[in-house]
């Protein structure tokens, strides 16, 4: 990817600038990837948000409660409450798929 690829041109208006933008969506994201590609992509606020979207779909927010039962249902274990809840996801989720495959299959 050339430098010119990603130098944002000097607009003369609002439509221009939003008709530029409309035209080039990911325009910001291939900045960001090619900084973070050159290790220049800093621990601002833009770095922490990509990084907070490249771990989208690794994060299950859990209410007080669930949390709360989560931990002192692994600290019986003896494991950490993440690792318990990894566990306990996959188990369920290998359960439902062998569930929904006897169901379409019958």
């Amino acid at each position: 990817m050339s430098m010119d690829e990603l130098k944002m041109p000097k607009f003369e208006n609002e439509k221009e600038e939003a008709d530029w933008w409309a035209a080039n969506p990911d325009f910001a994201l291939r900045v960001l990837e090619r900084a973070k590609a050159e290790g220049q992509l800093g621990h601002g606020t833009v770095g922490r948000l990509a990084e907070r979207r490249a771990a989208r779909g690794r994060v299950v927010e859990l209410d007080a409660a669930d949390a709360e039962i989560a931990s002192k249902l692994a600290e019986r274990k003896g494991v950490e409450r993440e690792a318990y809840l990894k566990e306990l996801v996959h188990a369920a989720l290998l359960k439902e798929a062998e569930a929904l495959d006897q169901s379409s299959a019958a």
